[in-house]
């Protein structure tokens, strides 16, 4: 049978979702939890492989087992095995059809930014930083020139995978709330390193360094080397997962504390 679980976890410790020949993985926390449980040795799926130090208010995952277990076997026994900054929130029986990855149809990220002189001590780890003021409102000018179908060469990885870096980016938008920007990102996909390249340069536009018509100029030339490095991976947050409506899978968490 074919489980579907949704898990949060906080990326400090590990080095990123996918298994690592040295186990350092939530992948491979997981998969080792489950074996607790099942008996055996299960591989796990994930609808976002996330970096090193980002971590996830709401990630999805799935595997297959050939014993039966009650449904809270595969929260709490599972739990019970896991390392602390990982846990597992609900699990369900699902169709052989429902792939986590290739299934989902929409996925959204938050980068959760400390705007502040005086960097992070009680957050370190759990939250980006920023010393300089900001512009939010010409940050959100430069977001608008991102929103719809294009080719996000300029802000991709040049390790990743992807067959195409063409994507539809439905959200992006920042909020400050005092001293914290939450700038929130949704789309169809994202590319390796896409939000934390994304996040660099809208940096560089609230800051007064570029101007918000830079983010259309950076999409146009689709040049990785024009854009702003890549920014740090402690603010960001893998933050919803939507599948077609059949499945009826939840789409988030109301456990986070920066929802």
């Amino acid at each position: 049978m074919r489980i579907v679980i949704g898990l949060e976890y906080r990326g400090v410790g590990f080095c990123g979702w996918q298994s690592q020949p040295r186990g350092c993985g939530v992948q491979d926390a997981l998969e080792t939890a489950i074996a607790a449980i099942s008996g055996m040795k299960t591989p796990v799926t994930a609808a976002g492989r996330t970096d090193a130090g980002v971590h996830a208010a709401f990630q999805v995952a799935h595997f297959d087992v050939s014993v039966e277990r009650p449904l809270t076997a595969w929260v709490r026994g599972v739990n019970s095995h896991l390392p602390p900054g990982v846990a597992v929130l609900w699990a369900r029986e699902i169709s052989e059809t429902f792939h986590a990855r290739f299934t989902a149809v929409e996925r959204a990220y938050r980068y959760v930014l400390l705007n502040h002189p005086v960097r992070p001590g009680l957050n370190e780890g759990l939250i980006g930083w920023y010393h300089r003021p900001l512009d939010v409102d010409a940050m959100n000018r430069a977001a608008a020139y991102l929103i719809g179908q294009h080719d996000f060469s300029a802000f991709r990885a040049a390790e990743c995978q992807a067959k195409s870096p063409v994507k539809e980016l439905r959200l992006a938008h920042v909020e400050r709330r005092g001293d914290t920007l939450l700038c929130d990102f949704r789309a169809d996909g994202f590319l390796h390193h896409m939000v934390r390249n994304l996040m660099g340069s809208l940096i560089l536009v609230g800051a007064g360094v570029r101007a918000p018509e830079w983010l259309g100029e950076l999409l146009a030339q689709r040049d990785r080397t024009r854009a702003a490095p890549t920014f740090d991976a402690a603010g960001l947050y893998l933050t919803h997962i939507r599948y077609p409506a059949h499945f009826a899978l939840p789409e988030s968490s109301e456990r986070w504390q920066f929802a």
